[in-house]
């Protein structure tokens, strides 16, 4: 019998979880802001210093700040969030189904950026 104050054997652990990959790709000619490379490949910490996961919105403005280097970066992010015109997929479904900005990242993820946006 346990009065639970004793540790479980079952008790999450301290150590910080693994950092895993994702996979972030760009068409549709955004792959023009990220020096026309298309696929990328990313390890992602599995904790970020607040405690808490990363999710879309960590990505979109880890993109922007270290991957992204063209300057205009309001092609690609409007205020804190994908420009309107863009279509994210996570994982081949619309990030609206998924939570947007708010799903959190999981190993092998495979986010893609499409521009619906053409000149004409």
């Amino acid at each position: 019998m346990t009065t639970g104050t004793e540790a479980s054997p079952h008790a999450e652990r301290t150590e910080p979880p693994c950092p895993f990959s994702i996979t972030v790709e760009f068409t549709g000619g955004l792959e023009m802001l990220f020096s026309n490379e298309r696929k990328h490949n990313f390890i992602i910490p599995a904790k970020l210093s607040d405690g808490g996961r990363p999710n879309i919105s960590f990505l979109l403005k880890h993109l922007a700040d270290n991957v992204m280097k063209d300057e205009r970066k309001e092609l690609f992010i409007l205020e804190d969030n994908v420009r309107p015109g863009i279509l994210v997929l996570i994982n081949d479904a619309d990030w609206e189904l998924e939570g947007e900005e708010n799903y959190e990242l999981q190993p092998n993820d495979n986010i893609v950026f499409v521009s619906t946006l053409h000149g004409g």
